[in-house]
């Protein structure tokens, strides 16, 4: 298992995914509860607590930092900052797009700048620039470019 994500990280994906306490279809219809959660445990009419919604979270999280630090190359210059970046992408876009990514790509060379770039690539949905994921995009590219604390 990797290490998990800083705390910069984890409230970046929260307020970006926003918590719902009571499962919805998104925007694909996908069923859906708490941070983004989905799964095929998520039925309709189902609720959860705020606790549970966290543990949901913290379960997703190391799925998508497991599987981001394994497309990472050994020699790849990874601070906590680039690497919580590259996971909230993941877990937005999926591990699949994540692994074909220009993000990860770039990282993986070394072109830290072009890596960082390359976070505003994903700001579309339907072919139509998202208000909501550009400001994700550049949230997610200022983390991956500052320094660790």
């Amino acid at each position: 298992m990797s290490d998990p994500v800083n705390q910069a990280t984890i409230e970046l994906i929260k307020r970006n995914e926003g918590c719902v306490l009571h499962s919805y279809q998104d925007s694909v219809g996908v069923w859906t509860i708490g941070y983004g959660h989905t799964g095929p445990e998520v039925q309709p009419g189902q609720t959860i607590t705020q606790a549970e919604a966290e543990q949901l979270l913290r379960g997703d999280l190391e799925k998508f930092q497991d599987g981001v630090d394994d497309a990472l190359t050994d020699d790849a210059d990874t601070s906590d900052n680039r690497f919580g970046a590259m996971v909230s992408l993941a877990f937005n876009i999926g591990l699949g797009a994540f692994a074909k990514s220009t993000v990860l790509r770039e990282h993986n060379a070394g072109h830290h700048q072009a890596a960082a770039d390359a976070f505003l690539m994903w700001n579309k949905a339907g072919g139509q620039v998202l208000k909501g994921l550009d400001r994700r995009r550049h949230e997610e590219r200022a983390l991956y470019l500052q320094p660790d604390a």
